[in-house]
């Protein structure tokens, strides 16, 4: 059996094998998506049927991308076309742009938000921050639903923030103008130019057509209006695509996706190959268990079943009531200790929450507790002043003799930055630094024997531009839209009461939808154990409607105070449960 096709189970074999769209797998959480989707451009090439320089693999964050073109390199695959949408449209309007025009493609808005700050000066308005960001996050919103301002108007009145609707457009129609006198594109004119491109020049289209033979796309339950019509102009009159995603994942509906394209791709494509992917091979099945109660006929649901070995349980997934915010930050701090003290690598521990505001209580109580801990979504690993300055010091000392080992020679230079056996206090900018310091040193040691220090600082550069990134040894704390995609052994999710998880301003059927999208993804990030936690808090929270929804049967009480056991019968009351944080149906 071919590489491409060893280690592959039923279904993901089928999936590989399909080399002739349309496809689309739909492909649960943990079901090894990007390893079919890889795989099956291997096959594709292995076989004859695709050329490498013909494939385009499409995805949504550069890391996807990057993460895409290593496996097909350890797969022997080289010269497929893995790249972001925005990436791949870039790409094509500055080749074409200078044939077309006679001169170089417009610059890109490299900060959208300040553009608007200067356009709204021009026109004598003086909107703060957050609604400058409102703002732009609109323009995002219209331009991926191929909507012009006028169409925009109607479609959102309500104006944002003290800004009334007219000023909204007044707005936006400056900010245009002087993106246009300054020759700027921003993000979303770069599909729209290439669109438009492929649109109006046969020949452009013809050269792409030609060049592109066989599309894949990744997260295809994310893609917006507009990225769906520019995938339509790649394809032409062709068929050969397949589209890999999840509806359960769709988490971005606000900022334009649009799952109903992965949902109809079926109606859309008659002939349409469907495969299923269900078979989960993160987690155990009691976490599962938890995932598919709060998914039970949702549309385009898929039941998730735990891969042989994943069956034996460890933990029960668990539900704990607190009285206030501190105090089930500091139940949580508690228990991540517990584990850490059990020998768990802090590394393979998050926890998770619904909004950023939430974490400043828990980085307080994790660094009470002693517990180093990164909040994901901050400034990227390799842009750190830290590691910058530990790369050029590796590099200076790359060009000297070695006294000692590899791992010894950039141990030495580490120390000269500041780095120590034993690490500072956790929850100050000291021991931060140190994590970034002992997070190289960990790189080297993990490095190939007879790795010199100029290849180890050749392959910190190359990671640089992949954005692959190591991970601190600490507990990670996220944003549960910046964990998606990634998983730990233990995961604790926290805030699980009405107004948090579902947020507040949730309030129709299809927002509300959106947040139990959300806990969904929250829960498939965790391997091994799951906890869940809410806090009455003062202004009288109840437990989270997705509590009921679960069930009693997938989630556990845990031990709480007294104060947070007697907040949660009370809050559980209402829906007919009489046992803390365990609510039913």
């Amino acid at each position: 059996m071919s590489r491409a096709l060893a280690g592959l189970d039923e279904r993901q074999l089928e999936a590989v094998q399909a080399l002739r769209g349309p496809v689309a797998v739909l492909a649960g959480a943990g079901t090894g998506k990007t390893r079919v989707i890889t795989h099956r451009i291997a096959h594709g090439v292995d076989t004859g049927a695709y050329s490498p320089g013909r494939v385009m693999a499409v995805t949504f964050t550069a890391k996807a991308a990057g993460e895409m073109r290593g496996r097909l390199r350890a797969l022997g695959v080289e010269g497929v076309s893995a790249r972001t949408f925005h990436a791949a449209a870039l790409a094509q309007l500055n080749y074409f742009w200078p044939t077309l025009a006679g001169d170089t493609a417009p610059g890109i808005v490299d900060n959208k938000v300040r553009l608007l700050a200067h356009a709204a000066d021009g026109i004598g308005l003086t909107p703060d921050t957050p609604t400058l960001r409102d703002v732009a996050s609109e323009i995002e919103w219209r331009k991926v639903s191929m909507l012009g301002i006028d169409a925009y108007a109607a479609a959102r009145p309500n104006g944002i923030g003290r800004l009334q609707v007219d000023r909204v457009i007044a707005l936006q129609r400056a900010y245009e103008k002087l993106k246009d006198e300054r020759r700027q594109l921003d993000f979303e004119d770069v599909l729209l130019a290439c669109a438009g491109m492929l649109e109006a020049e046969p020949h452009v289209a013809r050269a792409v057509h030609e060049q592109y033979r066989h599309f894949t796309v990744d997260e295809f339950q994310d893609v917006s209006p507009l990225q769906h019509r520019l995938l339509e102009l790649w394809l032409g009159d062709r068929h050969d695509l397949c589209v890999v995603g999840d509806a359960s994942q769709t988490i971005y509906s606000f900022a334009g996706a649009d799952a109903r394209f992965l949902l109809e791709f079926a109606s859309r494509h008659d002939d349409a190959r469907v495969v299923r992917l269900e078979t989960n091979y993160r987690s155990d099945a009691a976490i599962l268990s938890v995932a598919n109660e709060l998914m039970r006929n949702r549309p385009g649901a898929l039941h998730l079943v735990a891969a042989p070995g994943r069956a034996v349980a460890h933990d029960a997934p668990s539900v704990v009531a607190f009285g206030d915010d501190a105090e089930e930050a500091r139940g949580v701090a508690d228990r991540i200790a517990g584990q850490i003290a059990a020998g768990t690598d802090p590394r393979d521990i998050a926890v998770l929450y619904r909004a950023h505001a939430q974490s400043a209580e828990l980085v307080r109580a994790l660094a009470d507790a002693g517990i180093a801990s990164t909040v994901l979504g901050g400034r990227r690993f390799f842009d750190l002043p830290e590691v910058r300055q530990g790369i050029m010091a590796l590099r200076g000392a790359s060009v000297a003799p070695l006294q000692g080992s590899f791992v010894e020679s950039v141990r030495d230079v580490l120390r000269s930055l500041g780095l120590t056996d034993e690490p500072p206090q956790a929850g100050g900018a000291l021991r931060d630094a140190w994590e970034l310091r002992a997070a190289i040193l960990r790189l080297a040691e993990e490095a190939p024997p007879g790795t010199t220090l100029r290849e180890f600082t050749d392959e910190l550069t190359a990671r640089a531009r992949a954005h692959d990134e190591p991970a601190l040894r600490t507990v990670t704390l996220a944003t549960i839209h910046a964990a998606k995609g990634l998983e730990w052994d233990h995961v604790h999710v926290v805030g699980l009461a009405e107004g948090l998880l579902p947020i507040g301003y949730a309030t129709t059927f299809e927002q509300i939808d959106e947040e139990r999208r959300l806990a969904y993804v929250a829960i498939t990030r965790a391997a091994r154990t799951l906890s869940v936690s809410w806090a009455r808090g003062v202004r009288e929270r109840q437990p989270s409607r997705f509590l009921r929804e679960i069930g009693n049967g997938s989630l556990r009480a845990a031990g709480a105070s007294a104060r947070s056991a007697a907040a949660t019968r009370r809050g559980a009351s209402g829906s007919g449960s009489s046992h803390e944080a365990t609510p039913r149906r």
